[in-house]
């Protein structure tokens, strides 16, 4: 097991198992499915992000380098936190964006019953040790451990 270190963006504990992208995430390309035609397991939808297209979001710790894409990135990350379509947990190597971290911490202020813990700024060696499959627990303070 591996400890990170990161910034808190919206708080919360979780444990859930990896996914992981070292590609920028476009929010709208990978939750559009989902969000307006019902895909309940929330495949990624985006083709052009071979590392995560296909996969279940939904309910795993997405590990990213960045989100890209759509001005309305802040909205779809919103809008599937207030659906439950979301990920349990996004974290970042690097810094957050506007737009990711406005759509996190809208839902973690107005969508009740859905905690999904945002931290960032966990370095590159994070998203170079994480796999998919393995199971990640967010804890208090920004801590990140990777089994």
């Amino acid at each position: 097991m591996k400890q990170f270190q990161g910034r808190v963006i919206t708080p919360g504990t979780v444990t859930a198992e990896a996914v992981v992208t070292t590609q920028g995430f476009n929010t709208l390309a990978s939750l559009q499915m989902a969000l307006q035609f019902g895909d309940k397991e929330v495949k990624c939808g985006d083709q052009n992000n071979a590392e995560l297209h296909g996969k279940p979001l939904i309910g795993r710790a997405l590990c990213l380098p960045q989100t890209i894409g759509s001005t309305t990135g802040g909205l779809v990350l919103y809008c599937a936190c207030a659906m439950h379509k979301n990920p349990a947990c996004m974290l970042f190597s690097g810094h957050i964006d506007s737009l990711a971290a406005a759509g996190a911490v809208l839902a973690d202020v107005w969508v009740d019953g859905v905690s999904m813990p945002v931290i960032d700024s966990l370095g590159e060696e994070f998203l170079a040790y994480v796999k998919d499959g393995m199971t990640i627990t967010v804890k208090d303070g920004g801590i990140v451990e990777v089994a």
